[in-house]
């Protein structure tokens, strides 16, 4: 089994694998059950899991909220992952909104309508959704002026964590094209799983005003200390 392989993790007690992908241009994903929770590991690393999702909510809720009273907004969201962002986002939006989700690991989309479709409940299927199974830079690269937001959560911050080739997302390249790709007073969000004041700085410089929100965690379970201070980073475009 993969999982059984020397560089690989070992799953805990009561985990067992349910399949195995491969991120283009980067590293394994496996996705886990234990009861009816599900998580995704990349290589030694939880990405995500069903019972820790609240900042992933909040990633949407916080951007959902500063767009409130526009209409026929247009966003983009990187990365499907679970499908929590997008859920809130799909919750909070008006009928007239459309969201793009770029999302590059096809056997995502496929564990989405799969094993955990309970999970994913019908979220795919929103007429508002249009799902494209591709690099979300290039979307970004392509666009000008196009969205009133672009949500990203495809890593665990500010760096290429799930492919190299990420960096460019985070780089002032990549924020000059995020600038370009958002309408008006539109808003750039980046879910992180720490703070990261150096990355705060170069949206500053990247034409963007800041702010930092500490997300509310639904990990109770956890010490108090043990708790991790995951973070969403909103960039608004100054004109």
């Amino acid at each position: 089994m993969p999982s059984a392989k020397p560089d690989w993790s070992a799953l805990d007690d009561g985990e067992h694998l349910v399949d195995v992908a491969f991120v283009p241009d980067g590293g394994r994903l496996r996705l886990t059950r234990s009861g009816e929770d599900f998580s995704i590991l990349l290589d030694h690393h939880e990405l995500m899991s069903t019972d820790l999702s609240s900042s992933e909510r909040a990633l949407a809720g916080h951007a959902c909220a500063r767009l409130a009273g526009r209409a026929g907004v247009q966003m983009l969201i990187g990365g499907y992952g679970m499908g929590f962002t997008l859920r809130a986002a799909l919750a909070a939006l008006a009928a007239d909104a459309e969201v793009t989700v770029a999302e590059i690991v096809p056997k995502i989309i496929e564990w989405a309508r799969g094993p955990m479709r309970a999970v994913t409940a019908g979220c795919l299927d929103d007429p508002r959704v249009l799902l494209i199974e591709d690099d979300v830079g290039m979307l970004i690269e392509a666009a000008s002026g196009g969205y009133d937001c672009i949500l990203l959560d495809v890593d665990n911050g500010p760096e290429g964590l799930t492919r190299r080739c990420n960096d460019w997302l985070y780089s002032a390249a990549g924020l000059a094209a995020a600038r370009n790709a958002l309408r008006p007073e539109g808003l750039l969000a980046i879910w992180s799983a720490t703070h990261d004041d150096r990355f705060a700085g170069r949206l500053a410089r990247s034409g963007f005003s800041v702010s930092v929100i500490e997300a509310d965690l639904d990990a109770h379970w956890l010490p108090e200390d043990d708790v991790p201070a995951h973070v969403i980073m909103l960039a608004h475009k100054l004109r």
